[in-house]
């Protein structure tokens, strides 16, 4: 039973090593660029609009409204950042359906990269807001002794992040791997959709959290700028 995908090798050749993390996030990415390529080459307007361009516009409006809801603001900006975690998340678990894929959400690597994208996003787009000077400021408000507490806690969200991500996913895999070999004939098909409905929340969860943090960031220092 392999609890990561990061223990399941399929090329080494000395110290490069090609595991299932790898191939499954490379597999992930090209699905999601050759259907985005596929579906927006030809794009049309009402009514003439393809199920697949109608499909993508549904997932792209609720993205959009989720953001503006948590942000308040124009969700553009937030969008191929929030929007390709999604994706990247949802798809990667909704393969678990096929028996001989493991999602790479599973490895403590891929979580750790998508939650280090949301820690360099806070700051991007809390200088964008308020410059470089504002955005520093309030690490150091409303004393300069609370600035180790202020790092601390980037650092500690982010590891939350990563952590969370990782931990549900491997748990959700482990607890189908063991109901599966307990009774195989039984909970195939259940257990495998009971995956992938965890691994669906898991993403909104993931991309709700991400937004979460990026909004606060600018609310707290559009604050402290109008006191």
């Amino acid at each position: 039973m392999n609890i990561s995908p990061d223990n399941i090798i399929f090329w080494q050749w000395n110290f490069v090593t090609l595991n299932a993390t790898i191939v499954y996030t490379w597999l992930v990415m090209a699905i999601l660029v050759g259907v985005s390529w596929w579906v927006s080459r030809q794009l049309s307007v009402e009514p003439q609009m393809s199920r697949w361009q109608n499909g993508l516009e549904i997932i792209v409006s609720g993205i959009r409204d989720q953001i503006r809801d948590a942000t308040g603001k124009d969700p553009h900006p937030f969008m191929p950042l929030i929007g390709s975690l999604f994706l990247f998340i949802t798809l990667a678990n909704l393969l678990t359906i096929f028996p001989v894929y493991e999602s790479p959400a599973g490895s403590l690597s891929t979580t750790a990269g998508l939650a280090l994208c949301v820690f360099v996003a806070v700051p991007y787009f809390g200088i964008k807001n308020s410059g470089f000077k504002g955005y520093l400021k309030h690490f150091v408000e409303p004393s300069p002794f609370m600035l180790p507490f202020q790092i601390i806690s980037e650092i500690s969200r982010t590891v939350a992040m990563a952590i969370r991500l990782f931990g549900n996913v491997m748990s959700t895999a482990l607890l189908v791997a063991i109901l599966l070999s307990i009774a195989p004939l039984f909970f195939p098909i259940l257990m495998r959709l009971f995956g992938v409905l965890v691994g669906v929340i898991q993403a909104y969860v993931f991309a709700i959290l991400a937004i979460v943090y990026i909004a606060s960031g600018m609310r707290e220092q559009q604050r402290r700028e109008r006191e």
